[in-house]
């Protein structure tokens, strides 16, 4: 049987809002609140996470093979498969053979997915303003940096754990 998400100690911490919570169940807390804040204003203009990440990368560095689009965004290539056919249903992007390898995918946005940018960048910048709500602009420059050093640390703490986690790691060995 899996281990519970959140241990008691977190569960009654979340509920009784006492300041005793550790790191791990912080840490925890705040990504799964992250992740359903940014999927409920995704939702508003038809994304789900991760895809806002696809869509950037592709408005950053312009059409990319499916394979370099999951190394520039981190993610596994299967994955990336069902994330694509996900935005070329909606009509995002669109998918074509390589000239010169057919058997490679190159992906890039359509119309209808550039339009989408000033929307995107509408949510990220709600999402920011309200995860940084009562912060001041020192604290949160202090929180990304430190929240870079955690991401780093766990980064290499998966690498050294053997095959699966070097799959999480990029070439310069962050995930």
């Amino acid at each position: 049987m899996a281990e519970p998400l959140f241990d008691e100690r977190c569960e009654a911490t979340r509920e009784c809002g006492e300041y005793d919570a550790d790191l791990n169940c912080l840490m925890a807390y705040a990504a799964r609140g992250h992740r359903v804040l940014l999927a409920s204003l995704l939702g508003e203009i038809d994304l789900y996470p991760g895809q806002e990440r696809v869509l950037g990368a592709l408005w950053d560095n312009g059409p990319q093979s499916q394979n370099a689009l999951a190394k520039i965004v981190g993610i596994d290539v299967s994955t990336m498969t069902k994330t694509l056919q996900r935005l070329e249903r909606s009509g995002f992007v669109s998918r074509r053979p390589d000239p010169a390898n057919r058997r490679i995918s190159i992906v890039e946005i359509t119309p209808r997915g550039h339009a989408l940018r000033p929307e995107v960048d509408r949510v990220l910048a709600e999402m920011h303003r309200r995860m940084t709500r009562g912060l001041t602009e020192e604290q949160t420059e202090e929180l990304t940096s430190l929240l870079g050093v955690v991401r780093g640390n766990l980064c290499r703490e998966a690498g050294a754990g053997g095959p699966a986690g070097d799959q999480a790691l990029d070439a310069a060995g962050t995930c």
